[in-house]
């Protein structure tokens, strides 16, 4: 069998990376903003308002995960998943989110759909301590056809300027404290309907594989968990020094963004259990290379600590019903370019 990879899928991880790179370039050349804070390339982006405070900003969307919610019709999760990629990458500087936006452009507008995903945004919202505050709904007949869609979210959180968690403070031998996920969340899924379909395994999405209490289909449209409590109850403890989400890019590429370009990490990939779903995509073919690279592998949000402080911090988001592991620590290294 031919090794798959997300580029053969058709996405490519490093010509994201250098389309960021682009972007950072023509901001360089950019009239700047005084109440910016920080640049491009964050989990969030930052402004100061005054009297101490900082709004952040994100937006993100579902990706090719909208493709298995038609091919399944489990629509209602594809909502949190909005929810979460924002409000999940927004918690990681210590803001608390306020509101949310939605955009859903489709070549025809299906009501039944529709009404299913927003209701997923709403619950969601409540769920991250924030509101739904407005959206936009957009039928494109001939940029989309009548079964196609896609979807967008923003988010927008406040927090005080002198609790921005941003990273910096993190030294070698600080801890990677890292919370599950929920299953692959909403990364890497054009990976995972290659490795499904023809080009991989071709297992019928209403299969239950040996050991499973779901299909298939039900499995990789679990929706995103939402980090928000656990984040903000963490911290609060004042003792979290770093926060990432595990999105695209993987374990590594996604922690490596907070942490000083001085130092490194390493990841003990032995010290969670790795949930099912991922095996079963490996054996379509993919390297275990790759497949740290695109997914979360179970673990979708980590916190970067110094050793004293791992306790307080395992209390804080088991309060939160989440049990935290260490997966890694700090590392000294070459300064990175």
């Amino acid at each position: 069998m031919a090794k798959l990879s997300y580029e053969k899928s058709g996405v490519s991880i490093s010509g994201g990376d250098a389309w960021v790179e682009t972007i950072k370039s023509l901001l360089s050349k950019a009239p700047k903003d005084s109440s910016c804070v920080g640049g491009v390339g964050g989990f969030a982006g930052l402004y100061r308002i005054g009297n101490g405070q900082c709004l952040a900003a994100c937006c993100d969307g579902v990706g090719t995960k909208l493709e298995l919610g038609k091919a399944t019709g489990l629509y209602r999760g594809l909502g949190q998943d909005l929810v979460a990629m924002n409000v999940n990458d927004l918690v990681t500087v210590g803001a608390r989110p306020l509101f949310f936006l939605d955009y859903a452009a489709c070549g025809r507008l299906d009501e039944s759909i529709l009404k299913e995903i927003v209701q997923g945004v709403i619950s969601a919202c409540e769920e991250s301590l924030c509101t739904l505050l407005g959206g936009e709904t957009a039928e494109m007949p001939g940029v989309y056809g009548p079964d196609g869609f896609d979807l967008a979210g923003f988010s927008v959180g406040i927090v005080d300027e002198d609790k921005i968690i941003d990273g910096s403070e993190i030294s070698e031998g600080d801890l990677l404290i890292g919370l599950s996920s929920s299953g692959i969340h909403s990364n890497g899924y054009s990976l995972v309907r290659s490795a499904l379909g023809k080009d991989g395994i071709d297992i019928p999405l209403d299969t239950v594989p040996e050991g499973w209490d779901k299909t298939v289909g039900e499995t990789v449209m679990t929706p995103t968990k939402l980090y928000v409590k656990a984040a903000l109850a963490a911290a609060a403890t004042g003792k979290v020094r770093g926060m990432a989400h595990i999105t695209g890019g993987g374990m590594y590429g996604n922690i490596i963004r907070i942490i000083p370009k001085h130092l490194d990490i390493a990841i003990d990939f032995g010290s969670w259990k790795r949930p099912a779903v991922f095996d079963l995509i490996q054996s379509a073919g993919i390297d275990e290379d790759e497949m740290r690279r695109v997914f979360n592998l179970g673990i979708g949000f980590v916190f970067a600590a110094h050793p004293d402080d791992l306790d307080e911090i395992k209390r804080a988001v088991s309060a939160c019903g989440e049990d935290a592991v260490v997966i890694g620590e700090v590392i000294k290294c070459v300064p990175r370019a």
